[in-house]
Protein backbone atom coordinates (compact mmCIF):
# COMPACT_ATOMS: atom_id res chain seq x y z
CA UNK A 1 0.00 0.00 0.00
CA UNK A 2 1.27 3.49 -0.79
CA UNK A 3 1.68 6.52 1.41
CA UNK A 4 -1.11 9.15 1.20
CA UNK A 5 -0.23 12.83 1.55
CA UNK A 6 -3.22 14.12 3.46
CA UNK A 7 -1.99 17.70 3.25
CA UNK A 8 -1.95 17.49 -0.51
CA UNK A 9 -5.42 15.92 -0.54
CA UNK A 10 -6.82 18.98 1.27
CA UNK A 11 -4.64 21.41 -0.66
CA UNK A 12 -2.90 22.85 2.42
CA UNK A 13 0.68 23.01 3.70
CA UNK A 14 2.09 21.24 6.75
CA UNK A 15 1.96 24.44 8.81
CA UNK A 16 -1.81 24.74 8.42
CA UNK A 17 -3.65 25.44 11.65
CA UNK A 18 -6.97 24.02 12.80
CA UNK A 19 -8.99 26.73 11.06
CA UNK A 20 -7.07 26.25 7.81
CA UNK A 21 -7.85 22.53 7.87
CA UNK A 22 -11.51 23.12 8.66
CA UNK A 23 -11.92 25.70 5.88
CA UNK A 24 -10.15 23.53 3.31
CA UNK A 25 -12.21 20.48 4.21
CA UNK A 26 -15.53 22.33 4.19
CA UNK A 27 -14.78 23.96 0.85
CA UNK A 28 -14.00 20.63 -0.80
CA UNK A 29 -16.78 18.76 0.99
CA UNK A 30 -19.35 21.30 -0.14
CA UNK A 31 -18.20 20.76 -3.71
CA UNK A 32 -17.83 16.97 -3.65
CA UNK A 33 -20.51 15.78 -1.21
CA UNK A 34 -22.43 12.79 -2.69
CA UNK A 35 -25.77 14.45 -1.98
CA UNK A 36 -24.75 17.23 -4.36
CA UNK A 37 -23.19 14.80 -6.88
CA UNK A 38 -25.49 11.77 -6.74
CA UNK A 39 -24.29 10.19 -10.01
CA UNK A 40 -20.63 11.18 -9.93
CA UNK A 41 -18.48 8.25 -8.82
CA UNK A 42 -15.30 10.32 -9.15
CA UNK A 43 -16.68 12.96 -6.78
CA UNK A 44 -17.73 10.17 -4.41
CA UNK A 45 -14.21 8.74 -4.34
CA UNK A 46 -12.64 12.17 -3.84
CA UNK A 47 -15.04 12.88 -1.00
CA UNK A 48 -13.90 9.69 0.73
CA UNK A 49 -10.30 10.88 0.39
CA UNK A 50 -10.89 14.34 1.85
CA UNK A 51 -13.00 12.72 4.56
CA UNK A 52 -10.08 10.51 5.50
CA UNK A 53 -7.58 13.38 5.34
CA UNK A 54 -9.80 15.49 7.58
CA UNK A 55 -10.21 12.59 10.01
CA UNK A 56 -6.44 12.49 10.51
CA UNK A 57 -5.38 16.13 10.32
CA UNK A 58 -8.22 17.53 12.43
CA UNK A 59 -7.43 15.10 15.24
CA UNK A 60 -4.33 16.34 17.17
CA UNK A 61 -3.24 12.83 18.20
CA UNK A 62 -3.62 11.32 14.72
CA UNK A 63 -1.95 14.30 13.10
CA UNK A 64 0.97 14.09 15.53
CA UNK A 65 1.51 10.44 14.71
CA UNK A 66 1.07 11.06 10.98
CA UNK A 67 3.63 13.90 11.03
CA UNK A 68 6.00 11.84 13.18
CA UNK A 69 6.20 8.84 10.87
CA UNK A 70 5.25 10.42 7.54
CA UNK A 71 6.40 8.38 4.58
CA UNK A 72 8.15 6.00 6.96
CA UNK A 73 4.91 5.12 8.69
CA UNK A 74 5.55 1.38 8.40
CA UNK A 75 8.50 1.65 10.83
CA UNK A 76 6.20 2.90 13.55
CA UNK A 77 3.89 -0.06 13.39
CA UNK A 78 5.53 -2.07 16.13
CA UNK A 79 5.14 0.82 18.58
CA UNK A 80 1.49 1.15 17.75
CA UNK A 81 0.20 -2.40 17.79
CA UNK A 82 -0.74 -2.38 21.45
CA UNK A 83 -2.47 0.99 21.18
CA UNK A 84 -4.44 -0.15 18.16
CA UNK A 85 -5.63 -3.24 19.99
CA UNK A 86 -6.85 -1.05 22.84
CA UNK A 87 -8.63 1.27 20.44
CA UNK A 88 -10.35 -1.61 18.64
CA UNK A 89 -11.55 -2.98 21.94
CA UNK A 90 -12.84 0.42 23.00
CA UNK A 91 -14.60 0.99 19.67
CA UNK A 92 -16.59 -2.22 19.92
CA UNK A 93 -18.31 -0.87 23.01
CA UNK A 94 -19.16 2.46 21.39
CA UNK A 95 -22.14 3.29 19.23
CA UNK A 96 -21.72 2.33 15.58
CA UNK A 97 -20.40 4.95 13.17
CA UNK A 98 -23.23 7.14 11.89
CA UNK A 99 -21.52 9.19 9.22
CA UNK A 100 -21.99 8.99 5.50
CA UNK A 101 -19.02 6.60 5.25
CA UNK A 102 -18.07 3.86 7.71
CA UNK A 103 -14.49 2.89 8.46
CA UNK A 104 -14.46 0.39 5.58
CA UNK A 105 -14.42 3.38 3.24
CA UNK A 106 -11.05 4.52 4.52
CA UNK A 107 -7.88 3.43 2.73
CA UNK A 108 -5.63 0.50 3.69
CA UNK A 109 -3.02 3.08 4.58
CA UNK A 110 -5.37 4.62 7.15
CA UNK A 111 -6.40 1.23 8.52
CA UNK A 112 -2.79 0.15 8.90
CA UNK A 113 -1.64 3.34 10.58
CA UNK A 114 -4.68 3.98 12.79
CA UNK A 115 -6.17 0.54 13.12
CA UNK A 116 -9.22 1.35 11.01
CA UNK A 117 -10.35 3.73 13.73
CA UNK A 118 -12.93 6.14 12.48
CA UNK A 119 -14.08 7.06 15.97
CA UNK A 120 -14.55 10.75 16.41
CA UNK A 121 -15.06 11.23 12.71
CA UNK A 122 -18.82 11.02 12.59
CA UNK A 123 -19.33 14.60 13.72
CA UNK A 124 -17.12 15.79 10.91
CA UNK A 125 -18.58 13.59 8.17
CA UNK A 126 -22.02 14.65 9.37
CA UNK A 127 -21.12 18.32 9.15
CA UNK A 128 -23.90 20.59 7.95
CA UNK A 129 -23.34 22.12 4.55
CA UNK A 130 -25.06 25.16 3.15
CA UNK A 131 -27.03 24.57 -0.03
CA UNK A 132 -25.94 25.85 -3.42
CA UNK A 133 -26.75 29.43 -4.40
CA UNK A 134 -28.82 29.95 -7.54
CA UNK A 135 -28.44 32.85 -9.98
CA UNK A 136 -31.12 34.10 -12.33
CA UNK A 137 -31.65 37.10 -14.63
CA UNK A 138 -35.00 38.82 -14.96
CA UNK A 139 -35.85 41.20 -17.80
CA UNK A 140 -38.38 43.97 -17.12
CA UNK A 141 -39.31 47.20 -18.90
CA UNK A 142 -38.61 50.70 -17.66
CA UNK A 143 -42.35 51.13 -17.11
CA UNK A 144 -42.42 48.01 -14.92
CA UNK A 145 -39.42 49.21 -12.94
CA UNK A 146 -41.29 52.46 -12.28
CA UNK A 147 -43.90 50.77 -10.09
CA UNK A 148 -43.81 48.16 -7.33
CA UNK A 149 -45.25 44.93 -8.72
CA UNK A 150 -45.23 41.16 -8.28
CA UNK A 151 -43.78 38.51 -10.55
CA UNK A 152 -43.80 34.71 -10.49
CA UNK A 153 -40.51 33.00 -11.37
CA UNK A 154 -39.90 29.33 -12.07
CA UNK A 155 -36.65 28.21 -10.44
CA UNK A 156 -35.71 24.52 -10.39
CA UNK A 157 -39.32 23.55 -11.25
CA UNK A 158 -40.55 25.62 -8.33
CA UNK A 159 -42.77 28.69 -8.67
CA UNK A 160 -41.53 31.62 -6.60
CA UNK A 161 -43.60 34.80 -6.28
CA UNK A 162 -41.52 37.91 -5.66
CA UNK A 163 -42.26 41.60 -5.18
CA UNK A 164 -40.12 43.97 -7.23
CA UNK A 165 -39.79 47.36 -5.54
CA UNK A 166 -40.19 50.49 -7.66
CA UNK A 167 -36.89 52.12 -8.54
CA UNK A 168 -34.94 48.91 -9.18
CA UNK A 169 -31.75 49.65 -11.16
CA UNK A 170 -30.56 48.04 -14.38
CA UNK A 171 -27.96 45.42 -13.40
CA UNK A 172 -29.01 45.49 -9.74
CA UNK A 173 -29.02 42.14 -7.95
CA UNK A 174 -31.34 41.24 -5.10
CA UNK A 175 -31.02 38.23 -2.79
CA UNK A 176 -33.84 35.95 -1.72
CA UNK A 177 -32.57 34.16 1.36
CA UNK A 178 -33.21 30.44 1.50
CA UNK A 179 -34.53 30.09 -2.07
CA UNK A 180 -31.43 28.30 -3.38
CA UNK A 181 -30.46 24.63 -3.21
CA UNK A 182 -31.31 22.46 -0.24
CA UNK A 183 -28.76 22.22 2.56
CA UNK A 184 -26.98 18.96 3.31
CA UNK A 185 -27.30 17.16 6.66
CA UNK A 186 -29.67 19.82 7.96
CA UNK A 187 -27.52 22.72 6.81
CA UNK A 188 -29.19 25.98 5.69
CA UNK A 189 -30.59 26.31 2.20
CA UNK A 190 -28.70 28.42 -0.31
CA UNK A 191 -29.89 31.79 -1.59
CA UNK A 192 -31.37 32.95 -4.88
CA UNK A 193 -29.70 35.94 -6.55
CA UNK A 194 -31.76 37.76 -9.20
CA UNK A 195 -30.08 40.23 -11.55
CA UNK A 196 -32.35 42.72 -13.32
CA UNK A 197 -32.03 43.72 -16.98
CA UNK A 198 -34.19 46.77 -17.70
CA UNK A 199 -35.15 47.48 -21.31
CA UNK A 200 -36.52 50.79 -22.55
CA UNK A 201 -38.80 51.35 -25.54
CA UNK A 202 -40.08 54.62 -24.11
CA UNK A 203 -38.98 58.14 -25.06
CA UNK A 204 -37.41 58.47 -21.64
CA UNK A 205 -33.79 58.03 -20.67
CA UNK A 206 -32.99 57.19 -17.10
CA UNK A 207 -29.97 58.58 -15.30
CA UNK A 208 -29.96 57.46 -11.68
CA UNK A 209 -33.29 58.66 -10.33
CA UNK A 210 -33.73 61.36 -12.99
CA UNK A 211 -35.49 61.04 -16.33
CA UNK A 212 -34.60 62.84 -19.54
CA UNK A 213 -36.81 63.33 -22.58
CA UNK A 214 -37.12 65.57 -25.61
CA UNK A 215 -40.31 67.30 -26.77
CA UNK A 216 -41.01 68.49 -30.30
CA UNK A 217 -42.51 71.97 -30.60
CA UNK A 218 -44.04 73.40 -33.74
CA UNK A 219 -42.63 76.78 -34.72
CA UNK A 220 -45.81 78.65 -33.90
CA UNK A 221 -46.07 77.29 -30.34
CA UNK A 222 -42.38 77.96 -29.80
CA UNK A 223 -42.85 81.59 -30.87
CA UNK A 224 -46.24 82.34 -29.37
CA UNK A 225 -46.25 79.95 -26.41
CA UNK A 226 -49.05 77.61 -25.41
CA UNK A 227 -49.79 74.20 -23.92
CA UNK A 228 -48.22 70.87 -24.82
CA UNK A 229 -49.36 67.50 -23.43
CA UNK A 230 -46.77 64.72 -23.22
CA UNK A 231 -46.79 61.09 -22.06
CA UNK A 232 -44.62 60.18 -19.07
CA UNK A 233 -44.18 57.02 -17.00
CA UNK A 234 -46.64 58.40 -14.45
CA UNK A 235 -49.23 59.44 -17.05
CA UNK A 236 -49.95 62.50 -19.18
CA UNK A 237 -48.53 65.88 -18.17
CA UNK A 238 -49.54 69.27 -19.58
CA UNK A 239 -46.57 71.56 -20.13
CA UNK A 240 -46.81 75.35 -20.20
CA UNK A 241 -44.65 76.55 -23.09
CA UNK A 242 -43.28 80.06 -22.72
CA UNK A 243 -43.40 82.41 -25.72
CA UNK A 244 -40.20 82.61 -27.77
CA UNK A 245 -38.91 79.25 -26.55
CA UNK A 246 -35.60 78.56 -28.29
CA UNK A 247 -34.53 75.29 -29.87
CA UNK A 248 -32.60 73.21 -27.30
CA UNK A 249 -34.15 74.99 -24.31
CA UNK A 250 -34.23 72.75 -21.24
CA UNK A 251 -36.53 72.75 -18.26
CA UNK A 252 -36.82 70.70 -15.09
CA UNK A 253 -39.95 69.28 -13.49
CA UNK A 254 -39.09 68.60 -9.88
CA UNK A 255 -40.32 65.28 -8.46
CA UNK A 256 -41.51 63.97 -11.85
CA UNK A 257 -38.59 61.60 -12.36
CA UNK A 258 -37.98 57.99 -11.31
CA UNK A 259 -39.00 56.69 -7.87
CA UNK A 260 -36.19 56.15 -5.36
CA UNK A 261 -35.59 52.49 -4.53
CA UNK A 262 -37.44 51.52 -1.33
CA UNK A 263 -38.12 55.18 -0.50
CA UNK A 264 -41.88 55.55 -0.67
CA UNK A 265 -43.06 58.85 -2.15
CA UNK A 266 -39.61 60.11 -3.17
CA UNK A 267 -38.80 60.77 -6.83
CA UNK A 268 -36.05 62.20 -8.97
CA UNK A 269 -36.63 64.99 -11.49
CA UNK A 270 -37.76 65.07 -15.11
CA UNK A 271 -35.58 67.06 -17.52
CA UNK A 272 -37.14 68.20 -20.79
CA UNK A 273 -35.28 69.40 -23.87
CA UNK A 274 -37.35 71.26 -26.49
CA UNK A 275 -36.81 70.61 -30.18
CA UNK A 276 -38.36 73.25 -32.44
CA UNK A 277 -39.63 71.85 -35.74
CA UNK A 278 -39.33 74.14 -38.77
CA UNK A 279 -42.41 73.83 -41.02
CA UNK A 280 -42.02 72.39 -44.52
CA UNK A 281 -44.13 72.33 -47.69
CA UNK A 282 -45.28 75.93 -47.14
CA UNK A 283 -48.08 77.34 -49.28
CA UNK A 284 -47.53 80.49 -51.28
CA UNK A 285 -49.62 82.41 -48.76
CA UNK A 286 -47.50 81.14 -45.86
CA UNK A 287 -44.32 82.12 -47.70
CA UNK A 288 -45.72 85.61 -48.25
CA UNK A 289 -46.47 85.94 -44.53
CA UNK A 290 -42.99 84.79 -43.53
CA UNK A 291 -41.54 87.25 -46.06
CA UNK A 292 -43.58 90.00 -44.49
CA UNK A 293 -42.39 89.00 -41.01
CA UNK A 294 -38.82 89.06 -42.29
CA UNK A 295 -39.27 92.61 -43.56
CA UNK A 296 -40.79 93.71 -40.27
CA UNK A 297 -37.86 92.32 -38.29
CA UNK A 298 -35.26 94.27 -40.32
Amino acid sequence: MSFIDYYEVLGINKNANEDDIKKAYRKLARKLHPDLNPNDKDAHAKFQKINEANEVLSDPDKRKKYDQYGEHWEHGEEHEQAQRAQRRQRNTSQQSYEGDFDESNFSDFFASMFGGNAAGGSSRTQAKFRGQDFNSELSITLEEAYTTHSRTLKIQDKNIRITIPAGIENGQTIKLKGYGGKGVNGGPDGDLFIKFAISNAHNMKRSGNDLHTSVDLDLYTAILGGDKTIDTLSGKIKLKIKPETQNGTKSRLKGKGFPLYKKEGEFGDLYISYHVIVPTNLTEKQKELFTELQKLSQ
